[in-house]
């Protein structure tokens, strides 16, 4: 046994002390589950879930969610069949009543703030922060948030248990501010420690479009702004986001269009052009798959649906790699040792820098320095033609997260013991 294995199995005994002496095993109520139309938002809660349920085996979970429709209730609860959905107001009560802390689980922001600060309010008992973005820009990105916001944000951060922020610029900036948290730190978006699986669907579209494993690689497309406007009747067109998207989106895509051709031209592997979330496959059609070249097409497939977590990661794990604009991809990727590179710019928060933060500053390109754009093309040939070595950067860049999991899950432990009611 090394000396990981010895520390883990030391926690749990203690933590089985706990719950044999209070008659009941600690409770945990999560709040997560922000929207189901992104398979990365998707992602963070059966990540933080699976830390749970590897670091904190004897702990009773509910999940407070936002949204679990279009099948991820169900996709949740066949992989977490203990896990206990908090819906309605009595539920909502009966948790409040019931459980001993509160994990506000990762997210852009500190997204469920009003709620932290109403379960503080109602039942003072503590809560804890974990793998989040915190910026000082408002919901539109690019436009600031209010002092009166931010100075709000940092009073809820600095009555927590502990703060886990997901990249290292808004650790700095959170302490900058004035949060006075007695354990603020990096962590991880739990999204990394995503383990879903749906082999059938994943199975029959490899097969379907002549996909095999270890020989293709995924593309994912991304707008400057995400236009909801287009997949929600509510959501009217925003013409500012609008413009910013149709100005730049040509400039986004050209350099992943270009590597695409050339890994299909310079090596025997495929491209898969796929979503990550609704507005993508009309984009990834529209700025990827039309343009290109007509001998390049019949060695990449543009994928015309929508899919949930789990055939996604089940596709993604057979690839050589991800490469996009988008985040949780990627970050599922590395979570299960698949090569993967981030492009990002100003429009986004930071957490694209936990790229640096996780030893992978050579897979992130900023898309607003023309010099990194650049970058991109011989990148994404480096992992075509070596994949071995790309698997083993992606692997240490794991390894680094999971120790950080395993780090932060023993901060919630020690909370959990110490608040866990001594009554069944």
């Amino acid at each position: 046994m090394n000396r990981q294995e010895f520390l883990h199995t030391l926690l749990a005994t203690s933590l089985a002390a706990c719950v044999r002496s209070s008659g009941r095993p600690p409770r945990l109520l999560l709040r997560s589950s922000w929207q189901t139309v992104n398979i990365g938002d998707i992602a963070h809660t059966p990540g933080v879930l699976a830390l749970l349920e590897k670091h904190l085996p004897e702990v009773e979970v509910r999940l407070w969610p936002s949204k679990l429709d279009n099948g991820v209730a169900e996709m949740l609860l066949a992989r977490f069949p203990k896990l206990r959905l908090v819906r309605g107001a009595g539920a909502l009560q009966e948790a409040f009543a019931e459980c001993d802390f509160l994990l506000h689980g990762s997210g852009p922001s500190l997204v469920a703030e009003k709620d932290v600060v109403r379960w503080s309010r109602l039942t003072g008992k503590p809560f804890g922060i974990y793998g989040i973005t915190f910026s000082l820009r408002g919901s539109t990105a690019t436009v600031p948030a209010a002092d009166d916001s931010i100075a709000t944000t940092i009073g809820v951060l600095s009555t927590a248990a502990f703060v886990y922020f997901r990249d290292s610029a808004s650790l700095a900036l959170a302490t900058q501010r004035g949060a006075t948290c007695p354990r603020m730190a990096f962590g991880p978006d739990a999204a990394f420690a995503t383990d879903l699986r749906d082999e059938p669907r994943a199975t029959a579209f490899l097969k379907a479009n002549g996909l095999n494993e270890g020989q293709f690689l995924c593309c994912i497309p991304r707008l400057r702004y995400t236009p909801y406007w287009t997949i929600h009747n509510d959501r009217p067109l925003d013409p500012e986001k609008h413009a910013r998207n149709e100005a730049l989106k040509e400039h986004d895509h050209a350099p992943h269009r270009q590597a695409i051709i050339d890994v299909v031209r310079e090596t025997n592997l495929k491209v898969l052009i796929c979503p990550e979330d609704q507005t993508q496959m009309a984009i990834g059609r529209e700025l990827l798959y039309d343009p290109l070249p007509a001998d390049v097409k019949q060695r990449v497939v543009w994928r015309p649906h929508y899919w949930l977590t789990g055939e996604a990661l089940s596709i993604y794990v057979r690839s050589v790699g991800l490469f996009g604009n988008e985040m949780h991809s990627p970050i599922m990727g590395i979570g299960n040792g698949v090569p993967a590179i981030v492009c990002r710019w100003a429009e986004q928060t930071t957490k694209g820098l936990m790229w640096r933060d996780i030893g992978l500053g050579d897979w992130l390109f900023d898309f607003d320095c023309e010099e990194e754009v650049k970058k991109l093309v011989p990148a994404v040939l480096a992992i075509a033609r070596d994949p071995a070595a790309a698997k083993a950067k992606a692997n240490r860049a794991r390894a680094f997260v999971m120790q950080s999991f395993a780090t932060s899950m023993a901060v919630v432990r020690q909370n959990l013991d110490f608040t866990a009611t001594r009554k069944p």
